[in-house]
């Protein structure tokens, strides 16, 4: 498919990421993700023969290059509770178009997986830790994961070349923006890239509030006045995050910054469940049953056309539409209030 033929969405929107989940399963119960009370003992997770095969994945993921997808990311609920992980990322690493294959993880199981996913051909990883406070982030995962466990997983992901490294910190006000600066200054001193993410009102099961959002100028206006930045460029038209690099040439520090600085116009990614559902939006309610069309027996030509039909219907802005809505104290008409969950759509 050339490119003049790849699709775009009603608003202008080409495809460039892909990011899959692998599983709905967690072993972390983050307050802001998968909270316990929901998220209990006796809760529902996705039974394996629901969950898309390694095949299957790769054999959509194919499809999605071709209509422009060049970065991949693996993402869960946590996606190294999936078995045998590298399988997947060595046949995603082998197609054709694949610019780059990421991991987003909590980091509990990366120290004993770190070199097999580089091998495979994983390129590098994200991972996620909400504080270096141990009783901070234990409050926050509410398992009780211990900091330096942690740690430890991001000291492999860089000894097997899995870099750069992003760590990515959701800030809540009165829970850890306290730990803001302390995480930028060890990040920095480390060669890593500390990612900051605004609270997100993503699902419905969080009990997200806007009082509750620490906004991404607050946070960079921290930072800025203990170690100076200056504004970097994106990467490519729709890069998720607002880069700043250390003025003294000391590394980048970035926000993601959905529900103060909404990027929906620029945005360029697609989301497939490990149940195979095609989501245009995180903040979207519903999907589009790309599993049904696999087994069913559809051709790769009757795939592709069902993946490009979606994308050109699409029309997704909810974080503007939060957004203005907030700014004009009127209340935002939600698409759904049963949106779908972080630990399904995987971020």
């Amino acid at each position: 498919m050339s490119n003049a033929e790849r699709p775009i969405d009603r608003l202008g929107r080409p495809m460039h990421d892909l990011r899959i989940s692998v599983t709905d399963r967690c072993n972390f119960r983050c307050t802001y993700c998968m909270p316990r009370e929901v998220y209990g003992r006796d809760y529902a997770f996705l039974p394996r023969a629901e969950l898309l095969t390694f095949e299957e994945i790769a054999r959509l993921a194919l499809l999605f290059t071709e209509h422009g997808v060049r970065k991949i990311r693996l993402t869960g609920g946590e996606p190294l509770l999936r078995r045998d992980l590298p399988a997947l990322v060595r046949m995603l690493a082998a197609l054709p178009g694949v610019e780059d294959i990421t991991l987003t993880t909590n980091g509990a199981l990366l120290a004993r997986n770190a070199g097999a996913l580089a091998e495979a051909g994983l390129d590098r990883v994200s991972v996620s830790l909400d504080s270096l406070d141990d009783a901070t982030f234990a409050r926050m995962n509410d398992v009780g994961f211990p900091v330096g466990a942690v740690l430890e997983g991001i000291a492999a992901a860089q000894a097997a070349g899995l870099t750069p490294i992003k760590v990515n910190m959701v800030v809540r006000r009165g829970i850890n923006e306290a730990d803001v600066l302390p995480m930028a200054r060890f990040f920095r001193a480390r060669g890593h890239i500390l990612r900051l993410i605004e609270y997100m009102d993503v699902g419905h099961t969080n009990g997200w509030r806007m009082d509750d959002v620490v906004p991404a100028a607050e946070i960079i206006a921290r930072i800025d006045a203990d170690m100076a930045l200056v504004a970097l460029a994106p990467h490519y038209p729709g890069e998720v995050a607002h880069r700043w690099a250390y003025r003294d040439g000391g590394g980048e520090v970035g926000v993601i910054a959905s529900v103060t600085q909404p990027f929906c116009g620029d945005c360029t990614r697609a989301r497939l469940t490990a149940d195979g559902q095609l989501y245009t939006c995180l903040f979207a309610s519903a999907g589009h049953d790309l599993r049904a069309l696999l087994r069913s027996g559809s051709t790769d030509a009757e795939l592709s056309a069902a993946i490009a039909a979606v994308w050109r219907a699409r029309d997704d802005r909810y974080s503007e539409l939060r957004t203005q809505a907030t700014i004009s104290g009127r209340e935002l008409p939600l698409i759904d209030p049963q949106r779908v969950e972080m630990s399904r759509i995987g971020g």
